[in-house]
């Protein structure tokens, strides 16, 4: 069975070994054993809440536990540009006009920007891909949320999410090559690697303060322009049923776009339930429907959150949880769960 779960200090080699399957274009999840180690080490002092919220870097894994093998992994920062800079392209408009020739053009363009420093932010997302089946990819990317809807007071009032801009089958980006080369002078993998361990003052230094036309660009660099990685796209749809959008920021290396709600507004936040694991009695299972739709169910410990897809249904504040259910969620009969639906209602 399946189980998304805070992170361990004993996950480490596991973690490396899923990192080592990502490839190029996630900054936040490269294969460096040291740069992991850190940021493991951040993650259990997020969940053991030994430093300030908006330094947290919640870590979470897809642990396969007939094997003990981490399937995924799946973040949520607290706070992004406060200890280094966050830049985007913000997609801007300009107007050029000339009543006497009868001449009216609107331009795109890009204009560096800080504009969501400040905010939460989810990201690391990845799934082995033995494990890209079923609901497995749902299960991992909407743990964070129910996350969310159970600490809501850990959260900036805007959360976030980068998504890995289209690159080519060669691995290159159209749009580094058509842009960011120009400044940079060096290859879209190295600049990648740069920014991953942090080395981010390079990017003010070298890149314009002026407005960018994106007309000016190559043709496959402006067709990418808010485009995704392939690999990508069902995490952009997850996220988007989860009221998540796009507002027009976009990655200054790959053009990939930035996805952002408000916090009150998630899907989990409106419609996730707290309910009691019910006692294994036939009043419960007759309350229960024939069948069910399948339901996301967590526990409510910080320190020790875990969740997992159920086939129950919480009827009435109660929902009524297998043994073995109970034991990957650490719970017991009495104690309370948070629980959503796994898919959005169709009339949403």
């Amino acid at each position: 069975m399946l189980v998304v779960r805070a992170i361990h200090e004993g996950d480490l080699d596991g973690l490396f070994n899923l990192a080592s399957q990502v490839g190029t274009g996630m900054t936040t999840l490269k294969a460096d054993m040291k740069m992991l180690g850190d940021r493991l080490a951040t993650a259990c002092a997020s969940f053991a809440e030994t430093i300030p919220p908006e330094e947290r870097d919640y870590l979470f894994v897809m642990e396969d536990t007939a094997n003990h093998r981490l399937a995924g992994v799946c973040a949520i920062k607290g706070a992004v540009g406060l200890t280094e800079p966050f830049y985007n392209y913000r997609i801007g408009t300009l107007v050029h006009s000339s009543r006497e020739l009868n001449v009216f053009t609107k331009m795109e363009t890009l204009y560096l920007s800080n504009d969501l420093t400040g905010s939460s932010e989810l990201c690391s997302l990845f799934l082995h891909p033995d494990y890209r089946v079923g609901h497995n990819g749902k299960l991992l990317s909407k743990s964070r949320f129910l996350f969310i809807a159970q600490f809501p007071h850990l959260f900036t009032e805007k959360i976030i999410a980068e998504m890995r801009g289209y690159q080519a089958e060669d691995g290159s980006s159209p749009f580094y090559e058509g842009l960011g080369r120009h400044f940079f002078k060096m290859d879209f993998h190295h600049v990648d690697d740069l920014t991953a361990l942090g080395k981010k003052s390079f990017i003010a230094e070298l890149m314009p303060r002026q407005p960018l036309y994106i007309a000016y660009l190559p043709q496959d660099a402006q067709d990418v322009v808010g485009a995704v990685h392939k690999s990508t796209a069902p995490a952009r749809r997850l996220l988007e049923q989860e009221g998540m959008h796009y507002e027009g920021y976009v990655d200054i290396f790959d053009a990939g776009p930035v996805l952002q709600a408000r916090v009150s507004e998630l899907r989990a936040l409106r419609d996730s339930e707290l309910a009691i694991i019910a006692p294994d009695d036939d009043m419960v299972h007759a309350c229960a429907p024939a069948t069910t739709e399948p339901t996301l169910v967590s526990n409510t410990t910080l320190r020790d959150f875990r969740m997992i897809i159920t086939e129950a249904a919480s009827v009435n504040g109660s929902i009524d949880l297998s043994a073995a259910e109970q034991q990957l969620l650490h719970c017991a009969t009495g104690a309370t769960v948070r629980t959503l639906p796994l898919n959005v209602k169709k009339n949403q």
